[in-house]
């Protein structure tokens, strides 16, 4: 509340007298109190952010579904090595002699996702065999020195480019791990 306070002297001295002074004094204490109810209100309101996470699906096991054959012209493979680096090979397979050579390294982000795209463009003009979707398929292998990171680096990757087809292979093939050699050796 509000509150007049008059001070001042009230004695009269005739032709000097003097003026009393009003001061006003405002009671801030409601006004607290209503931001504090305020802020109490808002923080019961609102509702805190969820934490976001990636959905993977994967089948059973125990299924077992025919499919026909990829082309390897149609893949991308990546391999996650340590240190961020990743090894793709980009529509060869691991078992052709060549691929020793077009083993190629670069790193998360938009190195990765030019990687992607370039696969794209590249797989979008290759001729149509029989009913073949003409459609990326990006394979991702992590090695046994990547890191959680890199794996949810690049599902992400896969969100931000709309890569639709995608798998997530647990283990590399003899084939794979000769070609990798001791680029996946662990350091110790």
């Amino acid at each position: 509340m509000a509150a007049i306070e008059v001070s001042g002297n009230a004695r009269s001295a005739g032709a000097g007298r003097m003026r009393s002074r009003i001061s006003t004094r405002v009671d801030m204490t409601p006004m607290v109190d209503l931001g504090f109810l305020l802020i109490t209100f808002f923080m019961l309101a609102t509702t805190m952010s969820k934490p976001t996470s990636m959905s993977v699906f994967f089948p059973e096991k125990n299924t077992v579904v025919d499919t026909e054959p990829i082309r390897a012209s149609g893949v991308l493979t990546l391999f996650l090595g340590n240190h961020d680096a990743v090894y793709y090979l980009d529509g060869i397979a691991a078992t052709d002699e060549r691929a020793a050579l077009s083993l190629k390294t670069t790193r998360p982000g938009f190195d990765l996702r030019n990687v992607i795209f370039a696969a794209k463009k590249r797989v979008a003009a290759l001729p149509r065999e029989g009913n073949d979707e003409r459609s990326l398929i990006v394979v991702i292998k992590p090695t046994a020195v990547s890191r959680y990171k890199n794996m949810v680096d690049a599902m992400d990757e896969m969100a931000i480019t709309k890569t639709q087809r995608y798998a997530l292979v647990d283990q590399l093939t003899e084939a794979e791990t000769k070609l990798l050699g001791d680029r996946i050796a662990e350091k110790k």
